[in-house]
């Protein structure tokens, strides 16, 4: 056992190999592959839309870097779980059913065409309706309206994987109440960040609340603390994990932000533009404009939140971001809330490899690229 600190930290650490470790990501990926295959077989005797599960399964299979599944487990064994078992492996993977919906939706409302370097699901769902003969009107909404429903079908079997992974009755108690509390937040998170989009403004509490909501509980926290519930963590771990989560999800998001706008698409998989076509109050715009002198206030006011954004406005927008200190200023943030997971940890003590990857993750959080 380990209490560890920042300074054991390699210099150069991946998000993926988060999910490296224990064959988390072989084992989850196989489970879902095989339970849409049976979706699809049973689509097909039933005389129902195949495309359903397929276009799912098609999308998870597409990439994605499996970090709650990965969490769950890390805290399963956290908690004194041991090595991988078949329920909890189902239980990891009614996550990323649950992120699949999630990010189905999330395009859906963004009105974004790319997701992992393909087409959203929409999109996709557009495209086939085109070669089948509708018009390209006709073909959008349909797909629109079909990635609604796909992604609800998503939400359905998350929770049908859960409550099928043969916990024993106390146990799906306390998962169901800990996923109940995720999925309200993040619907509360999207809700919010809607009504926020198209007005961004100084106002930095907002945009950290959606931060919070939206994607930092349910990517780091609730992932853990549902594993370490299923081994029955006691309220010290409880604590502990709750402190990491919340530090570790909230930097997170933050580097996504940082990644909308200045990432590679061909690394990160999805557009540069879309945030600041759409003028998302991420903690990135609020403080460019709480930063701002009245030439760059200018700027943010013409371009960000623009529908028409071209690259020029958006080279524009981004010099902003830079020379205003706004850039650094969420670079900073991340780091702190980097180092902060990491003390978290320093209240407990934790299995040797469970201690350094959840050290390692937080420090790869800083610094990577997609």
């Amino acid at each position: 056992m380990v209490s560890p600190g920042l300074s054991t930290v390699p210099a150069v650490v991946t998000v993926a190999g988060l999910v490296a470790a224990d064959g988390v990501r072989a084992a989850v990926d196989a489970l879902l592959d095989d339970f849409l295959k049976r979706k699809v077989t049973t689509a097909v005797a039933k005389g129902l839309p195949e495309e359903v599960p397929c276009v799912l399964k098609d999308f998870l299979r597409d990439g994605g870097k499996r970090i709650r599944p990965a969490l769950c487990v890390l805290g399963w064994q956290a908690g004194g779980g041991g090595a991988l078992k078949g329920a909890v492996v189902q239980v990891a993977a009614s996550l990323e059913m649950f992120h699949a919906f999630a990010l189905i939706h999330d395009d859906l409302m963004d009105h974004s065409d790319i997701r992992r370097g393909k087409p959203s699901v929409h999109r996709r769902l557009a495209a086939r309706h085109h070669e089948a003969g509708r018009t390209r009107e006709e073909a959008d909404m349909l797909g629109a309206a079909g990635a609604l429903l796909v992604g609800d079908v998503a939400l359905a079997w998350a929770g049908e994987l859960l409550h099928s992974a043969g916990l024993p009755a106390r146990r799906l108690v306390a998962a169901l109440a800990r996923t109940d509390r995720m999925r309200t937040e993040v619907m509360y998170g999207q809700y919010m960040d809607l009504l926020a989009t198209g007005r961004p403004n100084p106002c930095t509490t907002k945009s950290l609340k959606i931060a919070r909501y939206k994607t930092a509980g349910y990517t780091i926290e609730h992932p853990m603390l549902l594993g370490a519930e299923l081994a029955g963590a006691d309220q010290s771990l409880v604590g502990a994990l709750t402190a990491y989560g919340r530090a570790a999800g909230e930097a997170f998001q933050l580097r996504d932000d940082l990644l909308g706008v200045f990432g590679r698409p061909d690394v990160t998989g999805k557009p540069n533009l879309d945030d600041l076509r759409e003028g998302k109050q991420t903690l990135l715009l609020s403080l460019a404009y709480r930063m701002a002198d009245p030439a760059q206030l200018r700027v943010l006011r013409r371009y960000a939140g623009d529908p028409l954004l071209d690259e020029h406005g958006a080279a524009r927008l981004r010099e902003v971001l830079r020379s205003s200190g706004a850039q650094t200023a969420v670079e900073q943030q991340v780091e702190t809330r980097s180092r902060q997971a990491v003390e978290a940890l320093q209240r407990v003590s934790l299995p040797l490899h469970v201690a350094e990857q959840l050290r390692n993750f937080a420090q790869a959080l800083s610094h990577r690229p997609a």
